[in-house]
C-alpha cells in the first residue's frame, strides 16, 4: 500500500479507546483489511509525527442481516472491518483524540 491515508481511516473513540488512552497511552483506529501491522506503524509515525512502541490489530467479521419484505426475504452481509491498537511511546500523544 503506498498511499498512508488510504491505510488509516478514523479513530474508533468509545469508552474502551478513551479508558486504553488514558490507562496505557494506546489508541485505536480502523484500519484496511489488507494492511500489516508493519503498515499501520509507518503510517501512524507519518501521519502524526510520533514513535510507536507496538502495533495489535483484530478482524471483526461482518454480521450477517436478513430483512422480511413485501417482495419475500433477502440477506445480505456486512462488511469486515480491521481494528489496531497502536502503543505509542511514553510521552507521545495524539491531539486528535484530545478534541474530541
Amino acid at each position: 500500500m503506498a498511499d498512508i491515508r488510504r491505510i488509516i481511516f478514523k479513530p474508533i473513540i468509545t469508552e474502551r479507546s478513551a479508558m486504553l488512552k488514558e490507562m496505557d497511552n494506546k489508541f485505536v483506529f480502523e484500519v484496511d483489511v489488507r494492511a500489516n501491522k508493519r503498515e499501520i506503524k509507518t503510517a501512524v509515525e507519518k501521519l502524526f509525527k510520533v514513535t510507536v512502541k507496538d502495533v495489535r490489530t483484530s478482524v471483526m467479521r461482518g454480521k450477517t442481516k436478513t430483512t422480511f419484505m413485501k417482495g419475500g426475504r433477502f440477506t445480505g452481509k456486512r462488511p469486515d472491518r480491521k481494528k489496531a491498537i497502536v502503543t505509542l511511546a511514553s510521552g507521545e500523544n495524539i491531539d486528535i483524540f484530545d478534541q474530541v
